[in-house]
């Protein structure tokens, strides 16, 4: 059975958001772990590369698969920012709908920028995802 590609590191967050371009992709990655460490009450940890990561969870597939991933998080990538916030099997239309200028993927929620969209409602977003994760798998939020 082979590995997740993208695993926890113990590379430093603050030392990849200073390589973060352009400078309000950086402000808004800073803002968003503000905002994520407050909703999840956990501290930001680097998974693979470029995403940051709050809290985490196993999961096993039918198939037998099975490893550990984040339980929600975010990279501040060059096009838009990646926001890992919804599970993948749960209808969120409503909360989207209030959200902003965005567009998705199936568990991913892209962003250009912070001030497009109604952090308030990206709280509720997180919640609700976090909250749909834990009832299908165990989240450690710690």
């Amino acid at each position: 059975m082979t590995e997740n590609k993208t695993q926890a590191t113990a590379a430093d967050v603050a030392a990849f958001l200073e390589i973060v371009k352009p400078p309000q992709r950086r402000e808004d990655a800073k803002a968003l772990i503000d905002l994520f460490r407050r909703v999840t009450g956990c501290a930001p940890r680097m998974w693979g590369p470029s995403i940051i990561g709050f809290g985490e969870y196993h999961y096993k597939y039918d198939s037998g698969r099975e490893g550990d991933f984040l339980a929600t998080g975010f990279s501040p990538r060059k096009a838009a920012l990646s926001i890992y916030v919804m599970p993948g099997y749960q209808d969120y239309s409503e909360i989207l709908s209030r959200l902003g200028k965005h567009s998705i993927g199936k568990a991913c929620l892209y962003v250009k920028k912070l001030s497009d969209i109604d952090t308030g409602v990206l709280e509720e977003l997180i919640r609700a995802g976090l909250a749909d994760l834990a009832r299908k798998y165990p989240v450690k939020l710690a």
